[in-house]
């Protein structure tokens, strides 16, 4: 899966529009969608994409890993479309 991802919050920004902190972790939420979809334990995954030791510390481990998987899914379903708004006026 890769390395970790250096300067990530316990919880992503809940703003109903794009965040810089969403366009910074955008590879991250790429790599957690895909992780979910290949069927990937969330133990592996936020100990390869966050760096987090989930059997020391579990709760916080498995809030981090839902809460951005859950941005994920947000950015997948709504936050593109600001990326798509974006591209057409540059176009």
């Amino acid at each position: 899966m890769g390395q970790a991802t250096p300067g990530f919050l316990d919880q992503p920004p809940s703003s109903r529009t794009l965040t810089s902190y969403d366009r910074e972790h955008m590879k991250l939420y790429m790599r957690l969608l895909d992780a979910e979809r290949d069927g990937a334990d969330w133990r592996e995954a936020v100990q390869v994409l966050f760096g987090l030791d989930p059997d020391h510390d579990p709760v916080r481990s498995r809030t981090i890993h839902e809460a951005h998987l859950a941005r994920a899914h947000w950015m997948t379903e709504q936050g593109y479309r600001e990326l798509v708004r974006e591209s057409q006026r540059k176009s």
